[in-house]
């Protein structure tokens, strides 16, 4: 396909409007739940008071803002995909705000800033204690008259786009990972696929097997590594395909797919970590030196470990849990021996050829 075709195809695709709204009308929609902030996008709401006070700063004196992103459904309403800081933070002084996390964030009390040193401790309304803390009502009605424009994606788009929009709007970001950008867009795509997933992260002995810090539980590295798992299975490998962009597809593939079978796949999973739990615990995804295994956790060990046990469930469930046991323990160790893991293992090799060269070995070498 040509270049014009390949760019007018992709247009199609795309279906967007935009125009400028005030502040006072975006506050309006939220209230009366014509604009949507999912739950899951709440809990990605990082900024600090300084940051949200040098934000409120900014409609004061008419410094442009960056619009906001929002996809429209079939019923009219929007959803926001982008803008969640900036639309938070107006939503939190106002006192606005929805949901637990507005419980735990409390009224937003703003910052001395260099411009504008007065707005020190002072909030939307005055405190209960009748201090002079408030925001006079002549400042409010600027804030509420300030202008931000709204790029909209409608809901005739291809179902791909609203999480490319907002993917690209995200990803690379200081605040999100980029298994955070897919928990959001998953929420949209398919609410229960989203919570079946985070519900099989949470499995006792898959936390135990892959040894995840507390960091790396706040990250959703443990998510990430559950999607890996399911996309292995079931959305074959590219070789040559960026690792991230793989898992974006095989997300959106697996749930949007009706086909794809979440209680059978659970299962899977579950035996999976079970079988892998009793026999090697937390080092099941370790360096073998010779003598026991230890070190850090390494991807290479659990795409292999993992998706070659998956494959061999039903075999290995016929064993003995010491047999089984064994087995395990054994092919971990023979894992080392193994001249093809070897050479695209170690430091240095792309994860695009790690993937396309090891994954294809897996289920032979945990077969019993």
């Amino acid at each position: 396909m040509a270049l014009a075709d390949e760019i007018q195809t992709a247009r199609k695709k795309v279906i967007t409007d935009g125009y400028e709204m005030s502040i006072g009308e975006i506050i309006n929609l939220y209230k009366n739940e014509e604009l949507v902030i999912d739950p899951v996008f709440q809990r990605l709401y990082r900024w600090d008071d300084e940051r949200k006070t040098r934000f409120i700063e900014s409609l004061i004196l008419g410094i442009p803002i960056p619009p906001i992103f929002v996809y429209q459904d079939e019923n009219g309403i929007w959803e926001l995909i982008d803008g969640l800081q900036r639309l938070s933070t107006v939503l939190q002084l106002t006192g606005d705000l929805k949901g637990e996390r507005a419980d735990e964030l409390g009224p937003l009390i703003l910052n001395g800033t260099r411009f504008i040193p007065s707005l020190n401790g002072k909030r939307w309304k005055e405190s209960a204690n009748g201090a002079d803390d408030g925001l006079s009502q002549p400042l409010q009605i600027e804030i509420k008259r300030a202008r931000v424009r709204v790029e909209i994606l409608k809901s005739d788009s291809d179902v791909s786009a609203k999480f490319e929009l907002f993917q690209r709007l995200n990803t690379g970001g200081a605040s999100l990972t980029e298994q955070e950008v897919r928990n959001s867009i998953a929420v949209s795509l398919n609410r229960d696929f989203y919570n079946w997933l985070i519900e099989q992260s949470k499995n006792e002995a898959f936390i135990d097997t892959t040894d995840q810090t507390e960091t790396a539980l706040e990250s959703q590295a443990g998510v990430e590594l559950a999607l890996r798992f399911f996309a292995f299975r079931y959305v074959p490998y590219k070789p040559g395909m960026d690792v991230h962009e793989y898992l974006d597809d095989a997300l959106m593939k697996m749930a949007t797919d009706k086909a794809f079978n979440m209680k059978t796949e659970g299962e899977i999973f579950t035996n999976t970590f079970k079988f892998l739990s009793e026999a090697l615990g937390s080092m099941a995804f370790k360096r073998w030196n010779g003598n026991g295994f230890a070190g850090k956790f390494l991807m290479s060990v659990f795409e292999v470990m993992s998706t070659g046990v998956s494959h061999n469930v039903n075999e290995l469930e016929q064993l003995s849990p010491q047999q089984r046991n064994e087995f395990l323990q054994q092919s971990a160790r023979n894992l080392w021996d193994n001249p093809t893991f070897n050479q695209n293992s170690g430091a240095g090799i792309r994860g695009t050829t790690r993937l396309s060269r090891l994954l294809p070995i897996a289920a032979n070498l945990l077969k019993p």
